[in-house]
């Protein structure tokens, strides 16, 4: 963890270890992404900057704002939303499939 980042984890700019896989999303304000379980599996997520709401199939939402540590996996979401006037950065890390390991994600 850099000094600049406040001891809060970051893995923007940041290399990881060959056995996982490290993938970024982008929202713009206003942009929504419906959720799919298999993107977020086995996935640590980190809100890098902005906020996402995520919008459950009861119709709740919960704000993550920039620091967010979570776990995307068996939810019952619909979308995540980006609400904010910014842009909105979510890193989600995982440990990198084999061929054989019978996933498909």
């Amino acid at each position: 963890m850099d000094d600049d980042e406040g001891g809060r984890l970051s893995f923007v700019g940041k290399r990881v270890s060959p056995a996982f896989e490290k993938r970024e999303f982008s929202f713009s304000p206003g942009e929504s992404r419906p959720y799919d379980e298999a993107e977020w599996r086995d996935a640590l997520v980190v809100v890098e900057r902005g906020e996402i709401h995520l919008e459950g199939l009861n119709g709740e939402h919960l704000c993550l704002r920039r620091g967010a540590v979570v776990w995307l996996c068996g939810l019952s979401l619909v979308a995540l939303h980006n609400r904010g006037q910014g842009a909105a950065v979510v890193v989600a890390v995982a440990r990198r499939r084999r061929p054989d390991d019978g996933d498909n994600r």
